[in-house]
């Protein structure tokens, strides 16, 4: 499949691993401060507003993030991708139609909090719940317009990834939160009110979007499109959509767990995926910031060389997720003892089974491939199988065996989508088995690390 593509000047090797491994520094050391920022200033704003305040926040944001991943139609990844990435008719094309779902995002926002605010008029829903406070419609509607602003962010934001400019991304995202995290600490100290956060997250939206503007070099967008560049969008978008659709309900675990156990065993399970879930969480970003442009540009010029950079973007964090894989599985206990008071204890059991599925999520990867490619009909195919594997292991096994047999039908079930993965390589010419075989060293080697931790600590 990949021979149909004809090849073209492609920069060498040790250019290309000079972009990806200077953007990818830039994606770690900003992600870092980022964090840092973040802690500084959640410990500052829990002293000035009370705790049901940030539960009201988490719902407007989740219910924004939510909508935001079940409407992906993969604009910024076909700009990334695509030969007319560069193209300034395939540009304002794109920034069109970001602009239109953005607003349709925000009226899909508001007409839920209207039915939110209906819903506890009326009182439908429980009176000590998050969703009955008075307020939380209102946020929701408010915090919402973020999607609006975002609609209007410059595409050459998305071309700043498609060319491994990292840092000026890095740069404006380090501003906008320091700034807001600035007015926010400002309007809390001065009011106590939710307000100062709706009004943080406002301002960093806003102020992304205007840097991206006047800071960064590129096409500057004007409304207009063009019908071929729509078509494109359509083709490719349609398969992203699927599969950020199929992929939310994939991802809800949590939510099918809390249908059969208690708050206090389901925080448990938060516990430990919370702690599984930092480093991959890390790789998940390197991958779609870096690897996805990494490989377009191989797609594009190189097509032969595609899997030679695929395993060598692959297998660092191959290495890493094996190793922690069999680090957990024996020292997971001993890691939530250390972190957490006793209260916590049930969660190491619980971290150890689930670390099995560092295995399948070390082939994040290939996700980017297939984006690169301009097949993400193969993501669908791939979110069906994991959604598909969710809801037909873990019930039954919790059914007969309890949550102990849950957990490892969740931690194992991620290994249903390798079979697929293999199989779609094979048709693409990308699977190397004597390096598949090579990095699974690292497993026993992270296991017998934490077998001497345990008895170092145990």
């Amino acid at each position: 499949m990949l021979s149909h593509v004809a090849p073209m000047s492609f920069p060498n090797s040790k250019t290309l691993k000079q972009r990806v491994l200077r953007a990818g520094g830039w994606n770690i050391a900003g992600y870092g401060l980022s964090q840092v920022i973040r802690l500084g200033s959640n410990l500052v704003m829990t002293r000035l507003l009370v705790p049901e305040m940030y539960g009201v926040m988490a719902i407007a944001m989740t219910l924004t993030v939510i909508l935001s991943l079940i409407s992906d139609i993969g604009l910024r990844q076909n700009i990334v991708q695509s030969r007319r990435g560069d193209d300034p008719d395939f540009l304002d094309t794109v920034w069109v139609v970001q602009i239109a779902r953005g607003v349709v995002l925000w009226l899909a926002a508001l007409a839920l909090s209207i039915a939110l605010h209906f819903a506890n008029l009326w009182d439908v829903l429980p009176a000590k719940s998050v969703y009955a406070s008075p307020v939380l419609p209102l946020v929701i509607a408010v915090f919402s317009l973020s999607t609006i602003i975002a609609g209007f962010q410059s595409t050459k934001w998305a071309t700043a990834y498609r060319r491994f400019d990292q840092k000026r991304i890095m740069q404006i995202e380090l501003i906008a939160q320091v700034v807001a995290t600035v007015v926010m600490i400002v309007i809390g100290a001065a009011t106590r009110s939710i307000w100062a956060l709706v009004t943080g997250g406002l301002l960093a939206s806003l102020i992304t979007m205007v840097l991206s503007h006047t800071w960064m070099s590129g096409h500057p967008n004007r409304f207009r499109w063009e019908k071929n560049a729509l078509r494109e969008l359509i083709v490719f978008g349609k398969w992203v959509f699927v599969s950020s659709l199929v992929g939310v309900l994939a991802g809800s675990g949590d939510l099918l767990l809390g249908g059969f156990v208690g708050a206090d065993v389901l925080g448990l399970y938060v516990i430990a995926g919370l702690v599984l879930g930092a480093i991959p969480g890390g790789l998940s970003r390197l991958f779609a910031m870096v690897s996805l442009p990494a490989l377009s540009e191989v797609a594009r010029n190189d097509p032969s060389r595609l899997r030679d950079v695929y395993y060598k973007l692959r297998v660092p964090g191959d290495l890493l997720l094996l190793f922690l894989m069999g680090l957990l599985f024996s020292a997971g206990q001993l890691l939530i003892d250390l972190l957490y008071d006793p209260r916590y204890s049930a969660a190491g059991g619980i971290l150890q089974v689930l670390a099995l599925s560092l295995f399948a999520a070390r082939y994040g990867v290939v996700f980017q491939v297939y984006l690169a490619l301009g097949l993400p009909h193969y993501l669908a195919v791939l979110n069906t199988v994991s959604l598909v594997s969710l809801y037909t292991l873990v019930p039954p096994l919790y059914y007969y065996g309890g949550i102990q047999a849950a957990i490892w039908g969740m931690a194992l079930g991620s290994l249903a989508v390798m079979p697929f993965i293999f199989y779609f390589n094979e048709k693409l010419g990308l699977n190397d088995y004597r390096r598949e075989l090579a990095v699974l060293v690292a497993v026993p080697a992270g296991w017998l690390c934490g077998s001497a931790l345990n008895l170092i600590f145990g």
